[in-house]
């Protein structure tokens, strides 16, 4: 968090043991620091490991895929996170959202959002956002609507 993810990495090749929550907080990092390649390089290191992923991890990946435009891999992490236990995990969803709207693929976005048990306004805001990003104004006004119907703010 304080700008050194070279640094960071030192610090993570020491560690003799490294935990999901490890592996998760340099996979973040990177993405912060706008290195998708580099998280998605680490994620699958993890997964050569067998450690399995949380919803911060999958949230995390995502980002990097969403970053990259990178909708196969996004596709298969989505797949992963399924398979995992994560379908319905909104934090987890609320990134497929954002992965799909981000890569142009709107009606998956779509999908995802309609299948997600408990709907926030960040789940709202990244629909509406990806509508709007690629030109359905109209459409990101009827979702804008409909989340205020819902009463969400």
């Amino acid at each position: 968090k304080c700008g050194s993810i070279d640094h960071a990495r030192e610090v993570f090749n020491k560690m003799s043991k490294r935990d999901v929550a490890l592996w998760s907080a340099m996979i973040a990092g990177y993405v912060r620091h706008g290195q998708g390649e580099k998280a998605l390089k680490l994620f699958r290191q993890m997964e050569q490991k067998r450690i399995n992923p949380t919803e911060v991890t999958f949230a995390s990946i995502l980002k990097a895929c969403a970053s990259l435009g990178a909708l196969e891999c996004g596709k298969q992490i989505h797949a992963h996170a399924i398979r995992s236990g994560f379908g319905s995990d909104v934090f987890v969803g609320n990134a497929l959202l954002d992965m799909y709207a981000k890569c142009s693929s709107l009606e998956e976005a779509y999908k995802v959002f309609d299948k997600l048990p408990n709907r926030n306004v960040v789940s709202w805001g990244a629909l509406i956002a990806g509508y709007a990003l690629h030109g359905h104004g109209r459409n990101a006004l009827e979702f804008f609507h409909k989340m205020q119907q819902e009463g969400i703010e």
